[in-house]
């Protein structure tokens, strides 16, 4: 069945739906009824379709699943999740943990190969168990596409902002060299020197701010002759001009 793989990261032939290598194995029970088991020819493994991904040893519906991950993702806390599908708060942390698990890799296997003309880097506040408790989610945004191909959560500082780079950068094509605007953060420019070199472009965006109000945006080219900043603006299908990330804080505890 070239649909599966086998999921045995010891078989020769893992992770390949291609190899023909997987085949019907009889039948196992389940609350829901019949489920097919399946057979790896090269290890001799045996596997239910589940294997490795959430729904794998599951004792609810699939469904139900599913329902409790859209409404986590729609904002609803694990306590109110817990209350209106009726299943243990433990249940639903763990359903969540497997749903987050899963995603990370299928992002971190899809989001390769990335050509990012302009991108930006910014860091956001937010607060876990309180006020005391500040964390700080540092990610990049394509411009273009408004998708984030990199976040790292953690202190704010200079490895998580070298982890930041190397990690936008593992992503995208070797031989590509984006623009790169941040705000003035101190590591910004050391960590873009040394993942990006002279090739790339890199600027600043200093705002200075009076009673909460930005009163003077200084756009600074820091990597980069003045030409070349307006040829990739020239070609740029969103900027005009050099634009900074829109830097936030998420009050609300999570």
């Amino acid at each position: 069945m070239k649909s599966l793989s086998c999921p045995n990261s010891e078989c020769a032939l893992f992770g390949n739906r291609d190899a023909g290598n997987v085949g019907g194995h009889g039948f196992y029970g389940t609350r829901a009824g019949k489920r097919r088991r399946y057979r790896c020819f090269t290890c001799g493994k045996t596997f239910c379709s589940t294997k490795s991904t959430p729904y794998y040893r599951l004792h609810h519906r699939r469904t139900v699943f599913d329902e409790v991950v859209s409404l986590s993702v729609e904002g609803v806390n694990k306590s109110a999740i817990s209350r209106v599908k009726q299943i243990a708060w433990n249940t639903v942390h763990c359903w969540l943990e497997r749903a987050s698990a899963c995603c990370r890799r299928f992002n971190d296997r899809k989001t390769s190969g990335l050509e990012i003309p302009e991108l930006q880097a910014d860091e956001l506040r937010t607060f876990v168990r309180g006020k005391e408790t500040p964390a700080w989610i540092f990610n990049t945004i394509d411009v273009g596409s408004r998708f984030w191909p990199s976040i790292i959560v953690g202190r704010r500082s200079y490895r998580n902002t070298l982890t930041l780079f190397h990690d936008i950068s593992r992503r995208m094509k070797s031989s590509y060299r984006p623009m790169v605007i941040t705000d003035g953060f101190e590591f910004y420019e050391r960590v873009a020197r040394r993942v990006f070199g002279p090739a790339c472009l890199y600027a600043q965006i200093i705002k200075t701010r009076r009673n909460d109000r930005i009163i003077k945006v200084e756009r600074r080219p820091v990597i980069g002759a003045a030409w070349r900043f307006e040829s990739a603006l020239l070609a740029s299908e969103d900027s005009s001009t050099l634009n900074s990330p829109v830097h936030g804080t998420a009050e609300k505890p999570t």
